[in-house]
């Protein structure tokens, strides 16, 4: 059993790593695979699902393979694998980073400057901060907080528990390869197809836990639950509105409604109809619901992992019953 310990004591270090440390300011292993994967789209590009397609095998299995001997590489260190899980996770992760960058726009919202919270809103979404007034630039930021929370905590947790460095390294590779060339730009409507549908799937299990552990912690059980059933199904991602959904009726509010990205509107349904609108106040609330859901989601990971390690001690150990009462009996 200690061997399958590995993933909780690594997970829960790098979770830890990443509340202490949040993300480097420079060489941030993500960033490198950013530019590996923009180098790979610029020998690679075409105008056509299958090269997408081929760039996301690329990208995302070298990611995959990458963990794969890493992990092999340390397997007889139990040190080494733990040190190398916690170092994954916190690569991976970006929970600290994510509230920092909330707050600081709520900071800035606070004090009346809405010409720096708009300069900020870039560097947690992709909505166009010019188009958005004070009460707008909130509400982005509460729904980039709960769509965040599933895509740089949670998701990963789930697939470091199902994959181990492996499933980390490769959920964070497709998440990022989404935010690359999954969006629906003239360039990329077709390339980028194969990777936004892919981190469509990778992002499932992840986003109903998110969502599940926001009914949880958050201060309105039923208000999420309520939400979430209503109105989820209504937003165009199929992960994003189940996060979305009950994160607006965990804390209350009411998100959704006209957005602009790069000088494209679009008109998204109301989450949570009958909550209010988004104060500043409302930033603090759901960077703390994050945090929240973020602890929880590694005790579930970690209780998954340890199960299934105990699965598969018990099985092994029947295994060997039974060699033993046939060699016996021969």
């Amino acid at each position: 059993m200690c061997a399958d310990r590995d993933f909780a004591y690594g997970a829960a270090a790098g979770l830890l790593g990443d509340l202490l440390l949040g993300d480097p300011r420079r060489g941030h292993p993500v960033a490198a695979f950013g530019r590996a994967a923009g180098a790979v789209e610029r020998v690679l590009w075409r105008d056509h699902r299958g090269w997408g397609a081929l760039h996301t095998l690329v990208c995302a299995g070298g990611a995959v393979g990458a963990g794969v001997l890493a992990s092999f590489a340390v397997r007889r260190s139990r040190a080494a694998s733990v040190g190398l899980t916690a170092a994954a996770t916190w690569a991976v992760v970006g929970g600290t980073s994510l509230g920092r960058e909330a707050r600081a726009i709520g900071g800035a919202l606070a004090a009346g400057d809405v010409d720096v919270a708009r300069e900020r809103l870039p560097h947690l979404c992709g909505r166009d901060p010019e188009a958005l007034d004070a009460d707008g630039i909130a509400r982005a930021v509460v729904e980039s907080v709960a769509e965040n929370t599933s895509d740089a905590v949670v998701g990963a947790l789930v697939w470091g528990a199902v994959g181990g460095v492996p499933g980390l390294l490769g959920f964070r590779a497709v998440n990022t390869l989404d935010a690359m060339v999954g969006h629906r730009s003239p360039r990329h409507l077709r390339y980028g197809w194969a990777s936004a549908r892919l981190d469509d799937v990778a992002g499932w299990p992840g986003a109903r836990l998110t969502a599940a552990l926001a009914v949880v912690a958050g201060g309105s059980p039923r208000g999420a639950v309520r939400a979430w059933r209503a109105d989820a199904s209504k937003h165009p991602s199929p992960n994003a509105g189940v996060v979305e959904a009950s994160f607006a009726g965990a804390l209350g509010v009411r998100l959704g409604g006209t957005l602009a990205y790069a000088g494209r509107v679009e008109h998204r349904p109301v989450l949570n109809g009958g909550g209010r609108a988004v104060a500043v106040g409302d930033i603090e609330r759901a960077v703390k619901l994050s945090r929240r859901v973020g602890w929880l989601a590694l005790g579930v990971a970690v209780a998954v992992d340890l199960a299934r390690g105990a699965r598969t001690t018990q099985r092994k150990g029947q295994k060997q019953w039974q060699a033993q009462r046939l060699g016996g009996g021969a």
